[in-house]
């Protein structure tokens, strides 16, 4: 066997050495022990065990690198895409529910704001009215009821308060509110927020989509901005300003709810006005008062609660009250088309039981342009103006958009034949004609 030099066994570990750091960690101990092994039979027992105790430190120096540029490198990694994570059991301290607690200047939120913007142009109505009355009694002297009769009829007055909400719509004093706030009212008492008081002029009011507007002296005051009532849509926030039950300048918010509801349904109105429902509250006190969008913008006039019902409020549509506000300002009345006929749905059916289109007429106002045109009891009318027509609602919204005056074409069946008539619409008449 040759004899190897000290030079070549030393340069042979060097050589182990070298091959191990190309290898992964989990093999570098076994070829290590492989070739001490193969270098030990051939050099001395102490050259060995030098080399051997070289190797296992060195072992433990590369374990330790390795592990600890791993770490290293993971932690990059992690920071440098997902935030560290808080343990769960970190506890808040304790004065921070304390800051939450306290008010503070910042702590509004966007109804804050709004209230901040409008409520002073929002004010409070009071109003007196005398109610005449008539009682009817039993005459006391029987042998009297033979000549005069058996009841005599007496009158009374009743002094009615009322308490409503308005609102401001120009600088020069004029408020929108509702007709039934005001109504036959012989003094109508204004307050603003900050404490003046005005004496009120009713300027006119309109029944039929319940809206009144009063004049109070004063320049420059606080007014509201009108919104689009057209583009309200059920599920944007609504607030409420008001004075329900006498709480002066509530404040509620909810959202809207619904959009197009029938004033007729909800006994308002026998005309079409297509009604906002929200769940704002809405209480005897805040008729006449604002529904406001996010931005401050009035977009209806507070009317009508169903009293056995819980967050169903209504107002009418600004876009409605505005056009209904400046015909009172302007002519102190309001003259709404009509057709002189009532319809009902259409429930009969073909000979297939198909439910036939358009609605009936079952009832022709004597008298009116309607009877002079031609319309009959039991015709059905099926297309007013080149528009289907199926309910009673698509019949008033149809006549509503249209003037006074300006004529309607009516496509109709009567006893299987299709007819077209042309009806000029003329002014509703007042309750007392």
């Amino acid at each position: 066997m040759k004899k190897i030099h000290q030079k070549d066994y030393q340069n042979s570990y060097n050589s182990i050495f070298v091959n191990l750091m190309k290898q992964p960690k989990k093999q570098m101990s076994d070829t290590l022990f492989k070739n001490i092994n193969i270098v030990g039979k051939v050099s001395n027992k102490k050259n060995t065990t030098i080399y051997l105790i070289v190797a296992f430190i060195s072992i433990i120096a590369i374990d330790f690198c390795s592990s600890y540029t791993n770490l290293f490198n993971n932690k990059l990694r992690v920071s440098s895409v997902d935030p560290p994570i808080p343990p769960k059991s970190i506890k808040e301290p304790d004065h921070q529910s304390k800051v939450f607690l306290s008010p503070i200047i910042s702590d509004t939120n966007f109804v804050a704001n709004v209230v901040t913007k409008v409520q002073p142009a929002v004010v409070e109505i009071k109003v007196i009215r005398t109610i005449k009355t008539q009682t009817y009694e039993k005459s006391n002297y029987p042998f009297l009821q033979d000549v005069f009769g058996k009841v005599s009829i007496k009158s009374k007055k009743k002094i009615e308060r009322g308490l409503g909400s308005g609102f401001v719509i120009n600088p020069n004093g004029q408020i929108l509110t509702n007709a039934h706030v005001v109504e036959n009212a012989d003094t109508v008492k204004v307050s603003f927020l900050d404490g003046r008081t005005f004496d009120g002029k009713v300027l006119g009011i309109d029944p039929v989509t319940d809206i009144a507007v009063v004049q109070i002296p004063g320049t420059n005051l606080p007014f509201v901005k009108p919104g689009n009532s057209d583009f309200v849509q059920p599920g944007q926030w609504a607030i409420a300003i008001g004075n329900p039950l006498g709480f002066q300048r509530t404040v509620t918010a909810g959202i809207i709810s619904g959009i197009g509801r029938s004033a007729r349904y909800l006994h308002l109105s026998d005309s079409y006005v297509g009604i906002i429902q929200t769940d704002a509250a809405i209480n005897p006190g805040s008729s006449g008062g604002p529904l406001l969008n996010v931005r401050g913008e009035v977009i209806g006039v507070n009317s009508a609660l169903i009293p056995n019902a819980q967050g169903l409020g209504f107002a009418i549509p600004i876009n409605i009250a505005q056009k209904i506000a400046q015909e009172l300002i302007t002519k102190g009345k309001v003259e709404h088309p009509y057709l002189g006929i009532k319809v009902q749905p259409n429930n009969n059916s073909n000979i297939f039981g198909i439910r036939q289109r358009g609605v009936i007429i079952n009832k022709v106002v004597p008298g009116s342009l309607a009877e002079k045109a031609g319309l009959r009891v039991k015709d059905a009318i099926q297309e007013i103006n080149n528009q289907p027509v199926n309910t009673v609602d698509e019949v008033l919204r149809l006549i509503e958009k249209n003037r006074v005056g300006s004529n309607l074409q009516i496509q109709l069946q009567r006893q299987g034949q299709n007819l077209q008539i042309a009806v000029r619409l003329e002014p509703l008449p007042t309750s007392s004609e």
